[in-house]
């Protein structure tokens, strides 16, 4: 079963969680002088109007009229219930999922993409540049790049670069140039903060350039909460008042944010980000000011970090793979309102395949995060008899991930690391 809503249902503005949080955000510190960043220090990068963004206190964000055009070629998406994933495991639960795989790009990046090419071009920038892990942000912002007529250069984690070559392919069909990251570095595996790294380098020596970002900055979460706006609409056509418990996979924070963060002003509801342990950044990392790349050209952010050196093992969540997480989310988890786990890749795929098997589609890997928390989740609903409803982002899917599929078939699968080779 599917709930839709109508093009012309779309939300008109951004849900801003920042009025809702019980602990004010620590601001970012200027790499140089480890002072607090103002607008001039990020006008180099980014739009007046995101930095506008990246502080606002008001609750809600009008979007623009040409970003809604631009968004209702795809939105509002489908909120489907799991029904043969809950007879399959026998859980009472409710499981929902928010279907953002639809989008052109196949994934919910694409939500923030087109709000920063619109308002780049707004501001005459011609050319953007950006780091992307699995491949997700980089072609979604490739895609956006062309609708609004701006160049884009993507720097793509070395790894990711080699495991997922049709992603490159996307990149490029929509006019992007991708190259592998570190640049510097060619038997380096690559890690985000060194494709991050690249990309502001690249953007703070050109005039004409802007640097875009996929995660982990206020604004960008800001766009992707028409995911759990949308989400909350859906589930009451479904005759749910609230869900108990949202559930998205983590990263730098974007995905998981746009789900989770319009629920975080109802208290009943449990809020449950998942990431890998190979970069276990919510659960095994400390909360302090780290720079938001590994060369420390970026702001210091205040966030669970495993430290900006840090390199993770090549999993296949590419788009897991980061250092920090939001400072949005730090803050919540931080407070006690988000809760955290983590899985090795070998749990995460078992959990996609028995997904794929009942429901039919193939996520990302980064997504399978998600579904393995659920599937657990709904057992334990079973134990104890419990009828909660549970509702996830199925954040992408994996249909140019099949290569890591094939890997977990065959046994080439390390728990936590590149593929055996077996």
């Amino acid at each position: 079963m599917r709930w839709n809503l109508r093009s012309d249902q779309v939300d008109e503005a951004w849900f801003n969680v920042i009025p809702h949080l019980t602990e004010p955000l620590q601001p970012p510190l200027h790499p140089g002088t480890r002072q607090p960043v103002g607008p001039e220090d990020l006008a180099p990068l980014f739009p007046v109007a995101l930095i506008g963004q990246e502080v606002t206190a008001e609750p809600y964000v009008d979007i623009p009229g040409e970003v809604l055009d631009v968004l209702r070629l795809w939105r509002p998406t489908p909120l489907v219930r799991a029904r043969r994933l809950e007879e399959r495991l026998g859980t009472p639960a409710r499981i929902y999922y928010k279907d953002e795989s639809v989008s052109p790009a196949g994934s919910h990046k694409p939500n923030t993409a087109v709000p920063q090419a619109f308002y780049n071009k707004k501001e005459g920038v011609r050319r953007l540049t950006t780091e992307t892990g699995a491949g997700q942000w980089g072609s979604a912002l490739a895609f956006a790049s062309a609708l609004f007529g701006l160049e884009c250069k993507v720097y793509m984690v070395r790894a990711s670069y080699g495991q997922k070559p049709y992603r490159r392919v996307m990149m490029e069909t929509w006019g992007a140039e991708v190259v592998p990251s570190p640049v510097d570095q060619p038997e380096h595996p690559g890690s985000l903060g060194l494709a991050i790294s690249d990309a502001v380098r690249d953007a703070a020596t050109s005039e004409e350039s802007h640097y875009s970002l996929g995660s982990v900055l206020n604004h960008v979460l800001l766009h992707q909460t028409v995911i759990g706006q949308e989400a909350r609409r859906q589930l009451e056509l479904a005759g749910e008042r609230l869900p108990d418990l949202v559930v998205g996979c983590c990263g730098g924070g974007s995905n998981f944010g746009g789900i989770a963060l319009p629920f975080v002003p109802d208290p009943g509801v449990r809020l449950l980000a998942v990431e890998p342990t190979a970069c276990a950044t919510l659960t095994a990392g400390a909360f302090d000011y780290d720079f938001g790349d590994t060369a420390g050209m970026t702001p210091l952010l205040p966030m669970y970090t495993l430290g900006h050196d840090f390199i993770p093992p090549s999993i296949h969540a590419g788009g897991l793979r980061y250092h920090g997480d939001a400072p949005i989310i730090c803050n919540l988890v931080k407070a006690g309102r988000i809760e955290a786990s983590a899985y090795p890749q070998s749990k995460v795929f078992e959990a996609a395949v028995e997904f794929a098997r009942a429901q039919g589609t193939i996520a990302a890997p980064e997504t399978a995060h998600a579904i393995r928390a659920v599937i657990d989740e709904a057992l334990a609903a079973k134990e104890t008899g419990e009828e909660r409803v549970i509702l996830f982002s199925y954040s992408g899917h994996g249909l140019l991930d099949l290569g890591a599929y094939d890997d977990y078939l065959h046994g080439r699968l390390d728990a936590d690391g590149a593929p055996t080779g077996g």
